[in-house]
């Protein structure tokens, strides 16, 4: 198991299902299932334990979903009477510059070097929109599935749409 941490949070998506009892389990199955359903090339799918806070708190099982320098995060689990489903995507700093953007005090410059050498594009936004459209369907797919099994309430179009975060934290810089 290799965690995977987002540098930065591109948009993320949750949803809580009143009365529905499911196996986080049997849920991760069948997002993996959906997801082998698109021959994606690239893509990583692993089970990945998170901090729920700190080193000393306990951790919760994630399904990490890994393209390129995309990673989803995505959680699924009881909640009361009720049954909880999240996901988060995030952009992955990688190699030398993102060990170096960790370091206190100089991080920040090295960062701000790492944005200038990679810069916002089109196609990045692109295929990071793409791999969300992916993954959040085949999240979807299992909810439904497991809904419709139920005879519960589908969700509503509302109720699915992601919420999208300042994309890549340079909209406003423009792109290259």
């Amino acid at each position: 198991m290799s965690v995977v941490a987002a540098s930065a949070i591109i948009s993320q998506w949750n949803q809580l299902i009143p009365g529905m009892q499911q196996s986080s389990n049997d849920f991760y199955t069948a997002v993996d299932r959906f997801l082998a359903e698109q021959h994606l090339d690239g893509v990583k799918i692993e089970r990945v334990t998170l901090y729920e806070g700190g080193l000393l708190s306990a951790k919760r099982e994630y399904l990490q979903v890994r393209r390129k320098q995309h990673v989803f995060h995505i959680c699924a689990a009881p909640f009361g009477k009720s049954f909880f489903v999240s996901w988060w995507l995030g952009e992955v700093r990688s190699g030398m510059w993102a060990l170096l953007c960790t370091l206190p005090f100089i991080g920040r410059l090295f960062a701000f070097f790492a944005d200038i050498t990679k810069p916002l594009t089109y196609y990045r936004i692109d295929t990071a929109l793409m791999f969300q459209a992916v993954t959040h369907d085949a999240v979807l797919e299992a909810l439904d599935h497991v809904i419709t099994m139920k005879g519960m309430r589908a969700l509503t179009e509302a109720e699915k749409k992601p919420i999208m975060r300042d994309l890549f934290g340079q909209i406003s810089g423009g792109m290259r």
